[in-house]
């Protein structure tokens, strides 16, 4: 028998139960929460729908990364090293051996050219310029109190940074100067001055990559400031054991070893750490 389908002999829904399956609710919005009773489901087991409450804003970070007049100044070191490489590569190829070397006879005749002169100010400018940058994340490091000062002017920290570490350079090439005409004849002052000079060139070079990954990936800070801090220490102790076997004559000597040791290499790097924070905190 086929079924009637008449409409008349349909049952209905109530209107109540179609209103609330299907009348919208909300026509002004949904509220901040979203609770009660529900003809899908009991309140209990509803989910809490709440409007997402967004955190407090903190000001960008900025970093020598992020600073284009730091970067330029890093990449213009650069771009000097490379122009004078063409005219002075054969320093950069010596460089190893005026670290090391200590014999007199190779050293009467020689003397530094334009060119020589030219690469080595290009890469000491190179070195300062990477260990003021240095400086400025190694101070942000150990002394955060300051790292508000120092991210509302990246650039003027760094040079500040760039030329105590160009004015400190100075300082030691005076004072081995006349340690050597002192202490020393013409040739083997000139040899001690050499390693400095190679020892402080190469050192930039050296330094640039941890540099860059220490801002890359600030994270890593503490590591990459033991690792810059090791290769800087390697550097003076080859300069220390080149200036060792070109001044060391019998066992009395190494009294005055000693004391050089304290009064030129130890207390002038600690009271360029003590400036550097000092200058740091009036900057």
């Amino acid at each position: 028998m086929p079924v009637n389908t008449h409409p008349a002999d349909t049952v209905q829904p109530p209107v109540d139960t179609v209103e609330q399956y299907y009348a919208p609710q909300y026509l002004d919005g949904f509220p901040d929460t979203l609770t009660g009773d529900s003809a899908l489901g009991d309140a209990n087991t509803l989910p809490l729908m709440e409007v997402p409450s967004g955190g407090k804003a903190v000001p960008f970070a900025r970093s020598p990364l992020h600073d284009t007049p730091s970067m330029s100044l890093l990449l213009a070191g650069l771009l000097a090293v490379a122009l004078c490489y063409h005219t002075g590569y054969k320093y950069i190829a010596n460089i190893f051996h005026n670290m090391f070397s200590t014999r007199r006879r190779e050293n009467l005749f020689e003397d530094h050219t334009v060119n020589e002169t030219s690469i080595l100010a290009a890469l000491i400018a190179n070195t300062c310029i990477v260990e003021g940058i240095l400086i400025y994340l190694a101070v942000q490091l150990t002394w955060p109190a300051l790292a508000p000062a120092l991210q509302g002017s990246v650039f003027k920290h760094i040079a500040a940074y760039c030329g105590l570490a160009l004015g400190f350079y100075c300082a030691q090439w005076v004072i081995y100067k006349v340690l050597g005409y002192t202490f020393s004849d013409k040739v083997g002052s000139k040899l001690w001055i050499d390693g400095f000079k190679s020892s402080q060139s190469l050192l930039g070079l050296v330094l640039l990559p941890v540099l860059v990954l220490w801002m890359l990936y600030p994270s890593s800070g503490k590591l990459l400031f033991t690792i810059a801090s090791t290769l800087y220490v390697c550097a003076r102790l080859i300069f220390i054991y080149k200036g060792f076997r070109i001044f060391y004559g019998n066992l009395s000597s190494i009294l005055y070893f000693i004391l050089y040791l304290c009064a030129v290499e130890i207390v002038p790097l600690a009271i360029m750490v003590s400036v550097t924070y000092w200058f740091s905190g009036i900057l």
